[in-house]
């Protein structure tokens, strides 16, 4: 087991990452039914950073390993990946829905590859390039599959997107997956070029997006809060929490240990495979799985398979 940690470390966090980002969804679409978007991945940012800090503390782990460079590189990368990229994804939802946006995002992982091609130098053996292929075609297979009397919220009120919206929901979601792959880059090369941590870079790329979400909102100036229900959000709060822990605390802890100890194109493909961990959670809720779905997981794994066969 342990010459398993040793060898895959990085592929295993980014999996791991990924499960935990497909539990977490569940919890985050219950809290989004009654907090905006915005508001939420405010509150997913702060109570992340509290919980974050404290393993900080409880670890020993110091910030004595921070330098300039790091703390620069991993402040414009939250900006960028958090702050900047999760704006921009959260207005292509708004535009295009769940299903395209997500679709669009498939892009994040072969632009991570290509960027840190001619960035950073990382090579990548021609399996790995098929596995990539491979994981991004049968993420997408499942994405793109249109789901009938269970379909997007516009597909249910009937509206119809202009060509003007729809250039601009793509224009986003491009934007979106780019920001991503951007962020990513940059905190790889404060994880492999500087002593940081990833714990202590999480922090950071966290506090950064936040502050950008605060900006934000401050320029809308839009009333915060107007969800409250003082006295009955008690459960609602349980639901948050635990979406936290999972997806926001664990996960995003454990995708900067990916992209600190594997390739960055590996790491940002194998944690585009959050929607095929959906797949066994929707079916123990008594979701059917279209046959579609199953082939379209199968060939994702196939392309997993063959990044760890590449490492």
């Amino acid at each position: 087991m342990t010459t398993l940690l040793t060898r895959f470390g990085g592929e295993i966090a980014a999996l791991s990452a990924a499960a935990l980002w497909a539990a977490a969804a569940i919890f985050y679409g219950r809290a989004r039914e009654r907090i905006p978007a915005r508001e939420l991945n405010l509150i997913k940012g702060i109570l992340a950073i509290a919980l974050l800090s404290a393993t900080l503390f409880i670890t020993g782990e110091t910030a004595s390993a921070l330098n300039v460079r790091a703390a620069i590189l991993l402040g414009i990368s939250g900006m960028i990946g958090i702050g900047m990229g999760d704006t921009a994804y959260f207005e292509a939802l708004k535009t295009l829905g769940v299903r395209r946006t997500l679709l669009i995002g498939i892009l994040a992982p072969p632009l991570t590859a290509v960027i840190a091609w001619l960035f950073l130098g990382e090579t990548l053996p021609w399996g790995a390039w098929f596995g990539i292929t491979l994981t991004v075609a049968g993420v997408a297979w499942v994405i793109s599959e249109h789901e009938g009397d269970n379909g997007n919220a516009e597909d249910k009120k009937g509206e119809v997107i202009t060509k003007a919206a729809l250039r601009a929901g793509i224009g986003l979601g491009v934007a979106a997956a780019l920001a991503q792959s951007v962020g990513a880059i940059l905190s790889r090369i404060a994880l492999t070029q500087t002593p940081v941590g990833a714990l202590m870079s999480a922090i950071l790329r966290l506090a950064t997006g936040v502050l950008t979400m605060l900006v934000w909102l401050a320029l809308d100036r839009r009333p915060l809060g107007n969800w409250r229900r003082p006295g009955h959000d008690g459960k609602l709060w349980g639901i948050v929490v635990i979406a936290i822990f999972m997806g926001t605390y664990l996960g995003v802890w454990l995708q900067q240990v990916a992209i600190q100890n594997t390739q960055v194109g590996t790491a940002q493909t194998l944690l585009a495979t959050s929607q095929l961990f959906i797949l066994p959670l929707a079916a123990l809720r008594g979701e059917r799985i279209s046959p579609r779905a199953v082939i379209g997981a199968l060939i994702a794994l196939g392309g997993v398979a063959l990044l760890f066969q590449f490492k």
